[in-house]
């Protein structure tokens, strides 16, 4: 989920929340139940939803496994503390992608 969130990032996450197109979630894809994933809710699809990553060079996300079922949103970063603060419903631009 990188520039959104990075190794180490933790995050809050709100089980039974409302899920929108843009928000950072927890989900686990039906073809691999053992994984759980932090990626962005794309749009719904029949009774899962489509989910990707922020790095477009990694396809470890719906383009590989399918639909997702959501568990939580992710509401807030809260470790690093240099990175504290509210997750951005905004997926990041291709300029942003490239570190």
């Amino acid at each position: 989920m990188a520039p959104t969130l990075r190794d180490g990032d933790a995050v809050l996450a709100r089980r039974g929340a409302r899920i929108r197109p843009g928000d950072v979630v927890l989900a686990r894809f039906r073809s691999r139940p053992d994984l759980l994933v932090v990626k962005r809710a794309v749009r719904r699809e029949g009774d899962g939803w489509w989910v990707i990553g922020d790095n477009t060079f990694v396809t470890d996300d719906s383009r590989r496994y399918g639909t997702a079922d959501v568990t939580a949103r992710v509401v807030w970063r809260y470790w690093p503390l240099s990175r504290f603060g509210q997750i951005s419903n905004r997926p990041p631009t291709q300029r942003e992608d490239v570190d």
